[in-house]
């Protein structure tokens, strides 16, 4: 049934995850091993060196900001500002790619973010045709719609930094260690060009798509464009990844964000976690659902596989809330998907289906696509035993109160709406 397709005893993962994984001879992946470090690193010490490493460019003189912070409404930028800022002492700038495809609740956040923390902030809005133009190529190329949005965000705060001489960018989570083990916490990776270029823009830069976006100048697709190597060279910007240095629990995280700043979450209809994606429509909607028929799992089979690493939740019941959410069909996010970007359905669907991965899917003789190979047909059970984790730690996701009725959030928002608290909540009435 699974095509040879290795999975995980431990985790949710198989073996051809896009990220690069692979599992061993004691039946465990990559991500599971490299997670169990968590456990055994004295965390005070990686501290200390994180501390060195900030008191070296705090208030250094280039610039009158210490370093640059990516952000977007999402619980991890609270958490990084907090820390970075309040805990560590450092001026930040805060920047933003805007993705274009943002919530109600995801503005209110980041303004909120912005409120709180008293940082100054720059934000990156691109032309909504270059964006649409680089979204369909990224659609019909790779069956992927966040092209655009991986190139901007991860391109404008190392642009910001090299251009005002800011030494460092601090990026959260580094995912290719926290997801599939790429690298060891003891590697200290930095944020490196490469990687981005071959994971998260598929092999693809800006220039190479000249060619194939319609009516794109160079100048057009700048935003894209990440320093080159003599630029690089010359300002020595670093990147570093704060989940290198700290024992990182976005779900812990979360909650203290919650709870000290009015974090506001949200529920999701294709994952069970409702803090991290809330910010984007298409996040865990069309762009997850895309991933669904590429990779044979979604956001939820993510969120469960770290659940279960971090003890808190078993195996089974990740499998569970999988096969609940996975195979959702995020029909208002395609809907406004569509709108956006002015593509019918039945276009849309055609392009979907070319990207369906045949190791996972096999088409009936009535034109229908079944899923063949998941998490569900994994058979040893002895090698789950052996690997199991005791849950010592469950936790339910908080659902807080939301400033604004989620069904008034039909629509993506281009440009920032402010901050509503009790004193301009009724700005919106009419």
């Amino acid at each position: 049934m699974t095509d040879d397709i290795k999975y995980c005893s431990r985790c949710l993962y198989s073996e051809d995850h896009p990220l690069g994984l692979f599992i061993g001879e004691d039946g465990l992946c990559s991500g599971c091993h490299v997670h169990e470090e968590k456990y055994t690193i004295d965390w005070d010490e990686k501290e200390a060196q994180f501390k060195k490493i900030l008191d070296r460019y705090k208030n250094s003189g280039n610039s009158f900001f210490d370093c640059v912070i990516p952000v977007t409404g999402n619980s991890d930028s609270y958490f990084v500002v907090d820390t970075i800022k309040n805990k560590y002492g450092m001026n930040p700038l805060l920047v933003t790619y805007n993705t274009q495809f943002n919530t109600r609740v995801g503005i209110r956040n980041l303004a909120r973010l912005l409120a709180e923390t008293d940082c100054d902030h720059l934000t990156q809005t691109v032309s909504p045709s270059i964006a649409k133009k680089a979204t369909l190529i990224g659609l019909e190329k790779f069956g992927d719609i966040y092209w655009h949005v991986n190139a901007g965000s991860q391109t404008f705060p190392v642009q910001v930094a090299t251009k005002f001489k800011i030494p460092l960018v601090i990026w959260g989570v580094n995912a290719w260690l926290d997801q599939v083990g790429m690298f060891s916490h003891h590697d200290n990776v930095e944020m490196a060009k490469k990687v981005r270029k071959e994971h998260s823009l598929r092999g693809w830069d800006a220039q190479e798509l000249l060619s194939d976006i319609d009516g794109l100048s160079t100048q057009d697709i700048q935003p894209f464009v990440y320093p080159s190597d003599s630029q690089l060279e010359k300002s020595r910007v670093r990147g570093l990844y704060l989940g290198n240095f700290i024992k990182w629990d976005a779900q812990k995280q979360s909650e203290d964000m919650i709870k000290k700043f009015g974090y506001e979450s949200s529920s999701e209809i294709r994952t069970f976690n409702s803090y991290e994606t809330i910010y984007c429509w298409n996040k865990s909607g069309v762009h997850d659902y895309l991933k669904y028929l590429k990779c044979g799992y979604g956001k939820a089979t993510d969120h469960a596989t770290r659940d279960i690493r971090l003890k808190r939740m078993t195996r089974e019941e990740g499998i569970e809330l999988a096969n609940q959410y996975d195979q959702v069909l995020p029909e208002e996010s395609i809907d406004l998907f569509l709108d956006w970007i002015g593509m019918s359905s039945k276009q849309f669907f055609e392009i979907m289906n070319t990207h369906r991965n045949p190791k996972y899917w096999r088409k009936t003789k009535n034109g229908k696509f079944v899923l063949k190979s998941s998490i569900n047909y994994f058979a040893d059970e002895s090698l789950v035993e052996k690997n199991r984790l005791e849950v010592n730690d469950p936790r339910s996701y908080i659902q807080t109160n939301l400033l604004e009725d989620k069904e008034s959030q039909e629509e993506y928002i281009l440009m920032g709406r402010t901050y509503l608290d009790e004193e301009n909540f009724k700005a919106i009435e009419g």
